[in-house]
């Protein structure tokens, strides 16, 4: 049976997705009640906030809803009329990669006087909309639960009044609210990612990286001011991806006396050759006495205490703007779907609750308990306990803080007499640099003696072996490609690479039988465009290979804006790995996208030739198909573009790209730098410790299967995994794990693209989980 009178209403307001139980579009369907979905979005857009209004649309219409549009945020909710618009599956089309919201959004203070929330109860109830789809701050999410909780009082009063129905009241005697965090500042706790910030950080490097070469030239220090409120996430990250020399943010006030501490520091990095200095400072920076820290104050200091060349950039809205990042457009897509199935699986019981990211999963939180948790952040900063402000923001801030000045400066360390070398192996990719400077660094300020294998596994051979030191490593962070060269007597061994290196580690194992010296502690850490390395659900590089692939695309559908009826063949990176046609299908709107781990037939490519020619009957008039390089050895990408193209005659043409190695090249983007960070510094602080458990007897022995170990990312957290471990999770032919999370998400790619039966899984179910209960409250000025 399809119900037609749910409906879905989007709005845009300021202040891992659950593969659901949906199998057909027919059984889908039954699940509803007589409901609606608002979601709007208040003032201050993030760029990705589109990709979630499509996506919430297009998944509530695959359900078989009504959506509609709210515009200009609660205000459009308040007047009604046209600002509450049906949408249709056309409508979002050709949004992804357009920053802001389409809806647009306002602020609006009558939707604090009840009056105001009355007059909304009112056209909703009107239109028969009892869920509300909300992407906003904290601020307005907390206007979106009291305007559930006054509900049933907000419908006495109509019914009262005479402007509805007791009929009407009946009907639409519960709301249900599911809320998204559209912010750049990444403020909202409970969440690790707010849609925007992943953005907000492309413009902010795009910036560091223009004003760098600049500084270079002419020995200046550069003063860079990014927003985030009384967040320092954007400063703290984009220090760590630039290679800063001193980041201020909010939540970790400088020490006493900073004003002089930095001066010295500053003076160290020129009289170590460097011939710039860069200090990122949070607009919400201030010091221990909770007196703000300006620009200008700095930069006073730095010209006239040293003498330097002084610049000060405040960047300003510059950050919310241009075209949404792959990770932001995945994002949005995920959490959209996600809410559309928490709305249709709630209950008049059921608490509002909030779509977040923890690690690569999308989890349901309640609502009012992220709010608290972010409340607490405000009291425990503004009480002077910083500590606790960081425990409460969560993992995403203070997994980082600790690393940014130790990576800046070295310090004084007695020498361990220990070396560690460090070996690039396989194709380089963006990131691998970043990792490097970090495992140099880090492993300097333990004391050991850092050397770099140059030409991979030959240089090892042949003995390409030189000490490497603290400045060599100076800007790093922001250089694509590999640095120490890369091809497909050492104490510890870390190879950086793809599948390669998994696979030579396993060798090194198992040749320690036969020779004692390779008895020693291996760190193998995942960098490879293709995200194929066993063990991490995401390798360095495959970030920017990613966003990459996703312009390209956007610059392909643009290049058809004034041709009617075409479709573009598509062929990525990946090896026998998916991971990027599929995640670049989501992030541009492919129509489908062919890969080794799923595979198709004949019958599949006529649904899909069919599928098209059904487009074209529409606004839309444009077609794009991803391939992934091995997907299959018959069914080239020349022969899908043969077969579009003589199926689509007298419908549509086609036109064929292979990308090829621009997706192993260009500048890291904000993520793989600040990924390739923490892993090499996590690397280098484990080999230490393993030398502890290792050192018998005047020397190193590790023979045991955890002193040689993948480190990678699971879920949510960074994991040490034996190699051997690994192996049986591991197809050694195509050189893939046998277990793919982003599996999951394909056939989101298949209802974005209008496929009408998808098969979904099922297997993990997106529960109500408690975000207090991971952070704790504060009270009394205590955990």
């Amino acid at each position: 049976m399809i119900i037609t009178q749910v409906h879905l209403v989007l709005g845009t307001m300021k202040g891992h997705s659950k593969m659901c139980s949906l199998v057909t579009q027919h059984n889908a369907t039954d699940l509803l009640r007589e409901h609606a979905i608002v979601m709007f979005k208040q003032p201050f857009c993030a760029t990705g906030m589109n990709a979630a209004v499509r996506a919430t649309v297009r998944m509530g219409i695959y359900t078989g809803a009504k959506v509609y549009f709210v515009h200009e945020g609660y205000q459009g909710l308040v007047d009604g009329g046209d600002n509450i618009k049906l949408a249709t599956w056309e409508s979002v089309s050709m949004m992804l990669h357009l920053g802001g919201t389409v809806i647009g959004s306002a602020r609006c203070m009558d939707f604090k006087e009840k009056w105001g929330r009355l007059k909304a109860a009112c056209n909703l109830v009107k239109l028969g909309i009892t869920n509300l789809c909300v992407i906003g701050g904290d601020g307005s999410l907390t206007g979106a639960n009291q305007f559930r909780t006054e509900w049933s009082e907000l419908l006495a009063d109509l019914t009262k009044e005479g402007k509805i129905s007791a009929e009407e009241a009946k009907r639409s005697s519960h709301l249900n609210i599911v809320g998204m965090v559209g912010s750049i500042d990444n403020d909202f706790c409970g969440t690790d990612m707010t849609i925007g910030t992943d953005s907000a950080l492309h413009r902010i490097i795009e910036v560091v990286d223009s004003i760098t070469t600049t500084a270079q030239s002419h020995q200046r220090t550069f003063i860079l001011e990014v927003m985030g409120r009384h967040c320092g996430y954007l400063a703290l990250v984009t220090a760590l991806a630039c290679g800063a020399d001193w980041v201020f943010i909010p939540e970790m006030p400088p020490e006493e006396n900073w004003e002089e501490h930095l001066c010295k520091r500053l003076i160290a990095q020129r009289g170590r050759g460097s011939r710039l200095n860069v200090i990122i400072l949070a607009e919400g920076a201030q010091d221990r006495n909770q007196k703000p820290i300006t620009c200008d104050q700095v930069k006073n200091l730095v010209s006239k205490k040293l003498g330097f060349d002084t610049r000060s950039t405040i960047l300003g809205h510059v950050q919310r703007g241009g075209t949404p990042s792959a990770f932001d457009r995945i994002l949005g897509s995920r959490m959209g779907v996600e809410a559309v199935m928490a709305l249709l699986e709630a209950t008049p019981e059921t608490p509002a609750c909030v779509v977040s990211l923890s690690g690569n999963m999308a989890i349901r939180l309640p609502l009012m308990e992220c709010v608290q948790v972010t409340k607490d952040v405000t009291v425990a900063m503004t009480e002077g306990r910083f500590e606790d402000a960081v425990k409460l923001r969560g993992n995403s801030s203070n997994h980082v803080a600790p690393k940014i000045h130790p990576l800046s400066l070295p310090f004084s360390h007695s020498q361990s007499n220990i070396n560690i070398a460090i070996i690039n192996v396989g194709a380089p990719c963006a990131g691998m640099n970043a990792a490097v400077r970090a495992a140099v660094r880090v492993g300097i300020i333990q004391g050991h003696q850092m050397l770099a294998v140059h030409d991979g596994f030959d240089g090892l051979a042949n003995g390409q072996i030189e000490p490497i030191i603290w400045a060599q490593v100076g800007g790093w962070t922001g250089k694509g490609g590999s640095n120490l060269g890369t091809k497909s007597l050492i104490q510890m061994l870390m190879p950086l690479s793809p599948c390669q290196a998994y696979l030579g580690g396993l060798e090194l194992v198992t040749a320690r039988e036969m020779y004692e010296e390779l008895c020693i502690p291996m760190v193998v850490i995942p960098a490879t465009v293709s995200n194929n390395v066993p063990g991490s659900d995401f390798s360095i590089g495959a970030d920017t290979a990613l966003n990459t692939i996703t312009m390209t695309c956007d610059r392909i559908k643009q290049s058809a804006a004034g041709t009617k009826r075409r479709v573009f063949i598509i062929e990525t990176m990946g090896g026998y790995c998916g991971y990027l046609a599929t995640m670049a299908g989501l992030s541009s709107g492919a129509d489908d996208a062919y890969i080794y781990e799923e595979p198709f037939h004949i019958r599949d490519l006529e649904l899909n030739v069919e599928h098209l020619i059904e487009k074209m009957k529409t606004s839309v008039k444009r077609g794009l198909i991803l391939r992934n390089s091995n997907a299959n050895e018959n069914y080239t990408t020349q022969f899908l573009y043969n077969l579009y193209s003589e199926e689509g005659k007298g419908t549509f043409d086609c036109r064929m790209n292979v990308l090829g190695h621009m997706q192993q090249g260009g500048t890291p983007t904000p993520f793989d730098r600040n990924f390739g960070t923490k892993m090499g510094s996590k690397s280098v602080l484990w080999l230490t410790d393993k030398l502890k458990e290792c050192y018998r007897h005047g020397r190193i022995f590790a023979n045991m299967p955890d002193s040689a170990c993948v480190l990678g990312m699971k879920k949510r957290s960074l994991v040490f995994q034996p190699l051997a471990s690994l192996k049986d999770d591991t197809d050694f032919e195509h050189r893939i794990p046998k277990t793919e999370w982003w599996l999951r998400l394909r056939p989101i790619l298949k209802i974005l693209a209008k496929y009408d039966t998808v098969e979904m899984d099922t297997s993990e179910v997106a529960a109500m989980e408690h975000v207090i209960k991971k952070t704790g409250l504060v009270k009394g000025g205590k955990m």
